[in-house]
C-alpha cells in the first residue's frame, strides 16, 4: 500500500510539473481541430501581453514564468507593436529584444508562444522581413505559433488573403511545420469571409476570431459556428469580458457563455492583456512587478477572474 501511495504521489508531481510542449509536441491542424503530434485534440489557453511598445516592462522571463507556473497558461502571446511610437518601425532592435525575451522564456518553460504582428494595417515588406527573421531563429522549436495580422480593420478579405499568402510562403520556405494564424477582416469578426474563400495549398493554418463579451454577443458565436461548419479552423487569439474598447464593466454572463462555448467546441483562446494600463482589460495594477510573482493584490478584476478560469484548466 505504501508503494502504491508513493507511486501515486510521484505521478501527481510528474503531472503537475509536466511541460505542455513535452506532452503534446508539434501541433498540427486536422480538419478544424488543433491537435498534438499524437493526433489528440489540443486546447491552448493563456494570456496575451499588451502592446510591446506601450507595456515593455512586462516582457520579461519572470512574467512568463508566473503565467506558466501560477496562472497555468499553456500558451502566451507576444504582441509586437508595429506602428506606434517606440514600436517596431521606429526601433526594431528594441522591439525584437522584447519579443525574443518572451519567446525564449516560453521555450524554457515548455509552453507554446504566439509571435503576433500586432498591427491593424498591411505593411507587407516590413512583416515579411520580420517573419523571415523569426522563422530563421525559431523554426526548430515546436513551441512557436505565428500570427500574421493582429486585427485587419478596413482591409477586404482579398487584400488580407493576398498579404497572408505572401507571408505564409515566406515562413514555409524556412519553417514547414509550425501553425500559422491568419487574420479576418473587421477586427477578426468577419470569419464568414475566409470560410467562403479559404487559403489553399498550405497545411497547419488557422483563422483568428476576436471577441469582447460586452460588445460581441450570440451573433458572433453563431457566425463562428457557421464558419467552422464550413471547415474553417478557428483560433481565438484575443478576447476578454468587457466592451471592445477594452474598458467599461465586465459582462460576466456573456463572458461565461463564451468560455462555455469555446470549451464545448475545443477552441483555443487567449485573453487580453498583461499590462497595467488604466482600463478594464489590463489585468495588472501599477503595483505589479515587471518580473512576475504577482499576488492577488496586484491583480485587477479581469486578472482575478481570468486567472481563476485558467487555474481550473487541465493545461498539461
Amino acid at each position: 500500500m505504501k508503494l502504491i501511495l508513493v507511486l501515486f504521489a510521484a505521478f501527481g508531481i510528474s503531472c503537475s510539473n509536466a511541460q505542455p510542449v513535452k506532452v503534446h509536441g508539434q501541433l498540427k491542424v486536422v480538419g478544424t481541430q488543433l491537435t498534438d503530434e499524437h493526433g489528440k485534440p489540443v486546447v491552448l489557453n493563456g494570456m496575451s501581453f499588451g502592446w510591446s511598445c506601450f507595456h515593455p516592462r512586462f516582457y520579461t522571463a519572470g512574467a512568463v514564468n508566473t503565467l506558466a507556473k501560477d496562472w497555468n497558461c499553456n500558451v502566451v502571446r507576444a504582441a509586437l507593436g508595429v506602428e506606434p511610437e517606440n514600436g517596431y518601425l521606429r526601433d526594431s532592435a528594441s522591439s525584437m529584444k522584447l519579443i525574443t525575451t518572451v519567446v525564449d522564456a516560453a521555450i524554457k518553460e515548455g509552453i507554446y508562444v504566439i509571435i503576433d504582428w500586432h498591427s491593424h494595417n498591411i505593411r507587407l515588406n516590413e512583416a515579411r522581413a520580420f517573419f523571415k527573421t523569426m522563422a530563421a531563429k525559431y523554426h526548430g522549436y515546436p513551441n512557436i505559433i505565428y500570427e500574421l495580422f493582429n486585427e485587419p480593420d478596413e482591409e477586404s478579405w482579398p487584400e488580407v488573403k493576398a498579404y497572408s499568402i505572401d507571408l505564409i510562403s515566406t515562413i514555409r520556405a524556412i519553417d514547414p511545420n509550425n501553425v500559422i494564424l491568419v487574420g479576418s477582416p473587421r477586427w477578426d469578426q468577419d470569419v464568414q469571409l475566409p470560410a467562403a474563400d479559404p487559403i489553399k495549398g498550405y497545411n497547419n493554418l488557422m483563422y483568428t476570431m476576436h471577441f469582447y463579451a460586452g460588445t460581441h454577443k450570440q451573433w458572433l458565436r453563431d457566425r463562428t459556428d457557421e464558419a467552422i461548419a464550413k471547415g474553417l479552423p478557428i483560433f481565438v487569439s484575443e478576447s476578454a469580458g468587457m466592451d471592445a474598447s477594452g474598458d467599461a464593466k465586465i459582462d460576466d454572463e456573456e463572458w461565461a457563455k463564451y468560455i462555455a462555448w469555446m470549451e464545448a467546441k475545443k477552441l483555443s483562446w487567449i485573453t487580453w492583456s498583461v499590462s497595467d494600463k488604466d482600463e478594464t482589460c489590463s489585468v495588472l495594477k501599477k503595483s505589479a512587478s515587471s518580473d512576475g510573482g504577482w499576488t492577488d493584490k496586484d491583480l485587477k478584476e479581469s486578472g482575478l477572474k481570468v486567472k481563476a478560469v485558467l487555474q481550473k484548466k487541465d493545461n498539461h
